[in-house]
């Protein structure tokens, strides 16, 4: 039986953000979906408004994977039992909603550090806000162009 996109998304929002309180797992959400729905570059391409597409695109999510460094990683999407938090929050997103500091941020990561880097990924992302542990990023000009 295949996974419902409501669970997949509840699945890496718990994996990604499950220990960030209600907002760190709406701006993870955020994410994904402003991905599927990008109006252009690389997510718009691959993308194509596909949910699927965008988490399982290679090197993207660090749930989606099942070994990293050559490691098992017992935190995957395939290992996660959502709760009800995660699928309302799946649910909010997939209903249209964002997390307003965000604006279009396509990008997030943890730096493990109290400050968060202007730009990430190199130059198409721009630092817009932090929530909790997650540096987040909206795209620049130059975004538009890969």
């Amino acid at each position: 039986m295949a996974i419902s996109n409501r669970e997949l998304l509840a699945r890496l929002v718990q994996c990604e953000a499950g220990g960030e309180g209600d907002n760190g797992m709406r701006a993870v959400a955020s994410v994904v979906m402003n991905r599927v729905h990008a109006p252009g570059g690389e997510y718009a391409r691959i993308g194509r408004g596909n949910i699927r597409n965008i988490i399982f695109q290679p090197g993207q999510f660090t749930c989606v994977k099942e070994y990293v460094g050559g490691q098992y990683n017992p935190q995957n999407i395939y290992n996660m039992r959502p709760e009800a938090i995660h699928y309302a929050i799946a649910d909010w997103a997939l209903s249209g909603n964002r997390l307003s500091p965000l604006g279009t941020a396509l990008w997030f990561f943890n730096p493990y550090i109290p400050t968060c880097r202007q730009n990430f990924p190199s130059q198409v992302g721009i630092f817009v806000t932090r929530v909790v542990n997650h540096c987040f990023y909206n795209p620049t000009n130059a975004y538009f162009q890969t």
